[in-house]
Protein backbone atom coordinates (compact mmCIF):
# COMPACT_ATOMS: atom_id res chain seq x y z
CA UNK A 1 0.00 0.00 0.00
CA UNK A 2 2.52 2.26 0.99
CA UNK A 3 4.81 1.45 -2.53
CA UNK A 4 1.46 2.78 -4.38
CA UNK A 5 1.18 5.54 -2.34
CA UNK A 6 4.62 6.95 -2.68
CA UNK A 7 4.01 6.44 -6.45
CA UNK A 8 0.87 8.44 -6.56
CA UNK A 9 2.02 11.04 -4.48
CA UNK A 10 5.39 11.33 -6.58
CA UNK A 11 3.27 11.74 -9.66
CA UNK A 12 0.99 14.49 -8.45
CA UNK A 13 4.02 16.30 -6.83
CA UNK A 14 6.08 16.23 -9.48
CA UNK A 15 2.79 17.75 -11.93
CA UNK A 16 2.40 20.31 -9.35
CA UNK A 17 6.24 21.26 -9.29
CA UNK A 18 6.77 21.23 -12.55
CA UNK A 19 3.50 23.44 -13.30
CA UNK A 20 4.74 25.74 -10.65
CA UNK A 21 8.68 25.95 -12.22
CA UNK A 22 9.15 24.08 -8.75
CA UNK A 23 12.70 22.38 -7.96
CA UNK A 24 13.29 19.23 -5.14
CA UNK A 25 16.46 18.33 -2.87
CA UNK A 26 16.54 15.09 -0.55
CA UNK A 27 18.32 14.86 1.92
CA UNK A 28 18.22 11.66 3.85
CA UNK A 29 19.60 9.14 6.40
CA UNK A 30 17.33 6.34 7.39
CA UNK A 31 15.47 5.83 3.77
CA UNK A 32 18.94 5.69 2.66
CA UNK A 33 18.07 7.04 -0.87
CA UNK A 34 14.33 6.11 -1.37
CA UNK A 35 12.82 9.17 -1.29
CA UNK A 36 14.60 10.44 -4.29
CA UNK A 37 14.36 6.73 -6.13
CA UNK A 38 10.57 7.07 -5.90
CA UNK A 39 10.36 10.77 -7.23
CA UNK A 40 13.46 9.94 -10.40
CA UNK A 41 11.08 6.12 -11.10
CA UNK A 42 8.70 8.58 -12.46
CA UNK A 43 9.42 9.67 -15.99
CA UNK A 44 10.87 13.53 -16.29
CA UNK A 45 11.41 13.76 -12.95
CA UNK A 46 15.03 15.68 -14.14
CA UNK A 47 12.40 18.68 -14.66
CA UNK A 48 11.65 18.86 -10.77
CA UNK A 49 14.65 16.54 -8.87
CA UNK A 50 18.49 18.50 -8.82
CA UNK A 51 19.80 15.86 -6.20
CA UNK A 52 19.78 13.74 -2.85
CA UNK A 53 21.75 13.59 -0.18
CA UNK A 54 22.56 10.88 1.20
CA UNK A 55 23.99 11.23 4.44
CA UNK A 56 24.07 8.01 6.69
CA UNK A 57 26.75 8.38 9.03
CA UNK A 58 27.23 11.55 11.00
CA UNK A 59 30.51 12.59 9.55
CA UNK A 60 28.21 12.11 5.92
CA UNK A 61 25.90 14.87 7.49
CA UNK A 62 28.53 17.34 8.93
CA UNK A 63 30.68 17.23 5.27
CA UNK A 64 28.07 17.10 3.11
CA UNK A 65 25.30 18.92 4.73
CA UNK A 66 26.97 21.46 7.08
CA UNK A 67 25.22 19.98 10.33
CA UNK A 68 27.01 21.19 13.19
CA UNK A 69 29.14 19.02 15.59
CA UNK A 70 27.56 20.13 18.36
CA UNK A 71 23.89 19.86 17.07
CA UNK A 72 24.63 16.05 16.69
CA UNK A 73 26.43 15.82 20.20
CA UNK A 74 23.76 17.70 22.13
CA UNK A 75 20.84 16.64 20.18
CA UNK A 76 21.61 13.22 18.37
CA UNK A 77 21.11 12.12 14.50
CA UNK A 78 17.70 11.39 15.18
CA UNK A 79 16.18 14.67 16.67
CA UNK A 80 14.33 17.66 15.51
CA UNK A 81 17.62 20.14 15.00
CA UNK A 82 19.06 17.69 13.11
CA UNK A 83 16.49 17.23 10.56
CA UNK A 84 15.94 20.60 10.43
CA UNK A 85 19.64 21.51 10.01
CA UNK A 86 20.18 18.48 7.09
CA UNK A 87 16.89 20.32 5.35
CA UNK A 88 18.64 23.59 5.52
CA UNK A 89 21.91 22.41 4.54
CA UNK A 90 20.62 20.71 1.68
CA UNK A 91 18.59 23.29 0.11
CA UNK A 92 21.33 25.72 0.49
CA UNK A 93 23.92 23.12 -1.71
CA UNK A 94 21.74 22.73 -3.88
CA UNK A 95 19.84 25.87 -4.37
CA UNK A 96 16.85 24.49 -4.89
CA UNK A 97 13.13 25.84 -3.98
CA UNK A 98 12.51 23.25 -1.41
CA UNK A 99 14.46 20.17 0.12
CA UNK A 100 12.97 17.65 2.39
CA UNK A 101 14.89 15.71 5.46
CA UNK A 102 14.71 12.48 6.69
CA UNK A 103 16.39 11.02 10.09
CA UNK A 104 15.38 8.37 12.43
CA UNK A 105 15.68 4.49 13.75
CA UNK A 106 14.60 1.95 11.28
CA UNK A 107 15.29 -1.31 13.31
CA UNK A 108 15.57 -3.52 14.32
CA UNK A 109 18.28 -2.11 16.39
CA UNK A 110 19.69 1.40 17.23
CA UNK A 111 16.75 2.05 20.14
CA UNK A 112 18.17 4.60 23.11
CA UNK A 113 16.10 5.59 25.96
CA UNK A 114 13.77 8.22 24.79
CA UNK A 115 14.32 7.24 21.50
CA UNK A 116 12.54 4.04 20.25
CA UNK A 117 12.50 1.96 16.68
CA UNK A 118 10.03 3.69 14.54
CA UNK A 119 11.15 7.01 15.46
CA UNK A 120 11.54 9.42 12.56
CA UNK A 121 12.00 13.18 12.55
CA UNK A 122 11.30 14.72 9.23
CA UNK A 123 11.95 18.36 8.33
CA UNK A 124 11.50 20.39 5.12
CA UNK A 125 12.59 23.79 4.26
CA UNK A 126 11.99 26.45 1.51
CA UNK A 127 14.07 29.43 -0.18
CA UNK A 128 10.97 31.37 1.19
CA UNK A 129 12.07 30.94 4.70
CA UNK A 130 9.64 28.54 5.62
CA UNK A 131 10.56 25.17 7.67
CA UNK A 132 8.47 22.65 9.08
CA UNK A 133 9.39 19.71 11.14
CA UNK A 134 7.11 16.64 12.01
CA UNK A 135 8.06 13.93 14.22
CA UNK A 136 6.69 10.32 13.75
CA UNK A 137 6.24 7.07 16.17
CA UNK A 138 5.54 4.38 14.03
CA UNK A 139 6.76 1.68 16.30
CA UNK A 140 8.17 -1.71 15.61
CA UNK A 141 6.44 -2.48 12.39
CA UNK A 142 10.17 -3.78 10.66
CA UNK A 143 12.37 -1.92 9.17
CA UNK A 144 10.93 -1.77 5.68
CA UNK A 145 7.92 -0.67 6.86
CA UNK A 146 9.00 2.29 8.45
CA UNK A 147 11.48 3.06 5.35
CA UNK A 148 8.58 2.88 3.52
CA UNK A 149 6.28 5.17 5.69
CA UNK A 150 8.64 7.56 5.84
CA UNK A 151 8.83 7.77 2.26
CA UNK A 152 4.85 8.42 2.24
CA UNK A 153 4.94 11.68 5.16
CA UNK A 154 8.45 13.13 3.54
CA UNK A 155 6.66 13.34 -0.10
CA UNK A 156 3.45 14.80 1.81
CA UNK A 157 5.44 17.10 3.45
CA UNK A 158 6.81 18.54 0.04
CA UNK A 159 2.78 18.66 -1.48
CA UNK A 160 1.62 20.74 1.08
CA UNK A 161 5.10 23.03 0.82
CA UNK A 162 4.33 23.30 -2.85
CA UNK A 163 0.48 23.71 -2.45
CA UNK A 164 0.86 27.21 -0.23
CA UNK A 165 4.45 29.34 -0.49
CA UNK A 166 1.89 32.15 -2.65
CA UNK A 167 -0.13 32.86 0.75
CA UNK A 168 3.04 32.98 3.27
CA UNK A 169 4.84 35.93 1.78
CA UNK A 170 1.74 38.33 1.68
CA UNK A 171 0.40 37.95 5.19
CA UNK A 172 4.71 38.60 6.46
CA UNK A 173 4.53 41.79 4.29
CA UNK A 174 0.96 43.01 5.45
CA UNK A 175 2.09 42.63 9.26
CA UNK A 176 5.26 44.08 8.29
CA UNK A 177 3.46 47.22 6.62
CA UNK A 178 0.78 47.74 9.46
CA UNK A 179 3.80 48.05 12.09
CA UNK A 180 5.67 50.80 10.42
CA UNK A 181 2.62 53.66 10.78
CA UNK A 182 2.67 53.07 14.31
CA UNK A 183 6.34 53.77 15.11
CA UNK A 184 6.35 57.40 12.92
CA UNK A 185 3.02 58.21 14.26
CA UNK A 186 4.17 57.69 18.11
CA UNK A 187 6.49 60.74 18.15
CA UNK A 188 3.70 62.86 16.69
CA UNK A 189 1.42 62.22 19.25
CA UNK A 190 4.11 62.83 21.87
CA UNK A 191 4.34 66.87 20.48
CA UNK A 192 0.46 66.75 20.33
CA UNK A 193 0.72 66.15 23.80
CA UNK A 194 3.43 69.08 24.63
CA UNK A 195 1.02 71.90 23.08
CA UNK A 196 -1.85 72.20 25.19
CA UNK A 197 -0.23 73.27 28.31
CA UNK A 198 1.14 76.30 25.86
CA UNK A 199 -2.27 77.48 25.11
CA UNK A 200 -4.03 78.60 27.83
CA UNK A 201 -3.34 82.28 29.16
CA UNK A 202 -2.43 84.21 32.09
Amino acid sequence: MAGSDARALSRSLLDLCRMRKLTIATAESCTGGLVAGALTDIPGSSDVIDRGFVTYSNDAKRAMLGVEASTLTNFGAVSKETATAMAVGALERAGTDFAVAITGIAGPGGATPGKPVGLVHFAVAARDGRIVHREHRFGAIGRSAVRARSVVEALRMLMDLARGPAQTKPRRAAAATRLRPRVTRTPRRHVAKRRPPRSPRG
